[in-house]
């Protein structure tokens, strides 16, 4: 059974007097455990679509059925839940918490969960070792490099052991050798059953997943399995 069904979605944006077509009848089934690829160039609705799987925003029109519910029929309790619990995010800029060390904002999310102190620590501790960074836990986001710092932010990401890790240009500030590591964490978050789905315009980090949809103009232009994906690299 698909962990995400979407049918004939649609976003449209006012702009002064002009109304803009993001996306225009997008329909994408992923099943548990696929790493997928949304390519596109600028302008293509991948962002759009990234954020209404990751229920930041809303379509105008279509459905979107997330582990078989309606998600437009969910609560704003319903949904806050399935944010935190459900699906980690992974963005560009990191969004790391200045003031926090990198400890501390692994753990934030347990804390928004409810979870003690100690249990917190242990965990966010067993998070940043999978990571490679048990030796920068105490360190603040300005003491890391850039791949340190995406690090961390995957560590929160995934801190709660959600489903569904969404990552929206993970390696866009990164360098190439960088960005390869990072992929590489990624194929072992997919490999131990976390569902991943990537959004790049890099054609080489694309080629890491094992399914790559492209969308042009706010429509799924090709959807194709990778039958070749890059392994990795360690």
């Amino acid at each position: 059974m698909a962990i995400i069904d979407i049918r004939d979605i649609t976003k449209k944006y006012k702009m002064g007097d002009q109304i803009i077509a993001a996306l225009k009848g997008v329909s994408v089934s992923i099943e548990k455990n696929e790493y997928v690829a949304l390519m596109g160039p600028s302008g293509s609705g991948k962002s759009t679509l990234m954020n209404i799987l990751g229920c930041l925003d809303t379509p105008s029109s279509g459905s979107y059925r997330l582990n078989n519910t309606e998600v437009s029929e969910m609560t704003d309790d319903e949904l806050a839940h399935v944010r935190n619990k459900e699906i980690g995010f992974v963005f560009q800029t990191f969004n790391l918490l200045p003031r926090l060390t990198a400890l501390e904002n692994v753990a934030l999310p347990l804390v928004y969960a409810g979870m003690s102190n100690k249990d917190r620590k242990l965990r966010a501790e067993q998070v940043m070792e999978m990571v490679g960074l048990k030796d920068r836990m105490t360190h603040k986001p300005n003491e890391l490099s850039g791949g340190q710092r995406q690090r961390v932010a995957i560590a929160r990401a995934v801190v709660n052991n959600p489903s569904i890790i969404l990552a929206d240009e993970p390696t866009g500030n990164l360098d190439t050798k960088t960005s390869y590591e990072i992929m590489d964490i990624f194929a072992e978050i997919n490999r131990k059953g976390n569902t991943v789905i990537l959004v790049t315009h890099e054609e080489d980090i694309a080629l890491h997943a094992r399914r790559i949809i492209r969308l042009r103009d706010g429509v799924v232009e090709t959807d194709v399995i990778n039958a070749t994906p890059k392994l990795l690299t360690v």
